[in-house]
This record gives C-alpha cells, sequence and structure tokens, in this order.
C-alpha cells in the first residue's frame, strides 16, 4: 500500500496497489524534534555530505541494492532525476545489504554498477543499515515520528521511497512497488499536490 501525505492539507491517502479509491485518513503532525538539515551521510566516494546542502530542494531517499528484483527502478529514478533535477530536485540513493545480501559489493563496485547499467548520475552514498539497532542518523529520522515530527515508519525491502520537501519537512514514506514516475510522484514535484 502507498501512503501520501501532504501536510499542508493535514490529511494522508493510502492507495492500494489494486486500484482502490484513494482515503482520507486524519494525521496529527508535530514540529520535528530534529532537523533533517542537522544530519549528514557518507558519499560513496568516501566524502562527508551534510543534508543542508540540499536546503531548498524536494528530495527522494531510496535504499537501493543491485540484486533486487527492484533494481530495474534504477532506469525511472534516473529518468526522474534527469528531467527534474534543475527544479530544485534531487534523489539520494543509500545502498543497503540488510534484505537477503541483494546489495553484497563495496562502494566502488556499487558506483560502477550504477553507471555501467544504469547510468546513474543522483547521488549515492556509502552502505548504511535502514532497519535494526545500528541504524543510519538519516534512516533514523525517516523512520521515527520522535524525530521527524510525521510518522513511524518501517522500511521493509529495497526501493522504499521517503520524499523530503524544500524545508526539510518529512512528506511522506513509500514502498518498494511505488514506480519513481507515478504521477503522484511527479505532481508533487511540480507542486500540484
Amino acid at each position: 500500500m502507498f501512503k501520501y501525505l501532504f501536510p499542508a492539507f493535514g490529511f494522508l491517502f493510502s492507495l492500494s496497489c489494486q486500484g482502490q479509491p484513494l482515503k482520507p485518513i486524519t494525521l496529527k503532525t508535530s514540529k520535528p524534534m530534529q532537523s533533517f538539515y542537522e544530519l549528514e551521510a557518507q558519499s560513496i566516494e568516501g566524502k562527508a555530505v551534510s543534508m543542508s546542502a540540499y536546503k531548498g530542494k524536494k528530495i527522494m531517499i531510496v535504499n537501493v541494492a543491485s540484486r533486487c528484483g527492484y533494481t530495474s527502478q534504477y532506469t525511472e529514478l534516473q529518468a526522474l532525476y534527469e528531467k527534474y533535477k534543475n527544479k530544485n530536485f534531487v534523489i539520494l540513493g543509500f545502498p543497503c545489504n540488510q534484505f537477503m545480501g541483494q546489495e553484497p559489493g563495496t562502494e566502488e563496485e556499487i558506483q560502477s554498477f550504477c553507471q555501467k547499467n544504469y547510468g546513474v548520475s543522483f547521488p549515492l552514498f556509502s552502505k548504511v543499515e535502514v532497519k535494526g539497532t545500528e541504524l543510519h542518523p538519516i534512516y533514523r529520522w525517516l523512520t521515527q515520528k520522535s524525530l521527524n515530527g510525521v510518522e513511524d515508519a518501517k522500511v521493509s525491502w529495497n526501493f522504499n521511497k521517503f520524499l523530503i520537501d524544500e524545508e526539510g519537512n518529512y512528506v511522506v514514506h513509500l514502498e518498494s512497488g511505488a514506480k519513481p514516475m507515478d504521477a503522484e510522484i511527479t505532481a508533487w514535484i511540480e507542486g500540484k499536490k
């Protein structure tokens, strides 16, 4: 099930893969306890990157893997990035090997695979943990309402997606099956939602 949250309107939409209609669900939001822009991660090249570098941009964060049934989503992710990168939008890819060992490579192997097979040019980061006790701080913020101020979320598989607005506010968590070029996503990027 995909969830679309639009804080400005104060409600959450649920959309199932079977094409059922959107259903509004009331959701209480509160001010986040920690700013997204205070967080940092290591780039796939090994450099520290502050999330404040992305202030003013809409952000999609994706936990990626090279040997997953959803790996082909790299094609759409790159197409989405190409279409909107000059319109204050960025995708941040976080490799993760926590789901059946589907991202076993080194950072160099991951980067080479992504560029050679999918022409990936959006920022990639070093491998992280997206669940469990060793959660990366970015994923701790993304999955804990006490930090993001919106909802608790669970990363259930590779290619889960999180949307962050231009002011660093958590917008929504999308499951793996949500396609990067989904109309709801592109409408959000374009400011129509």
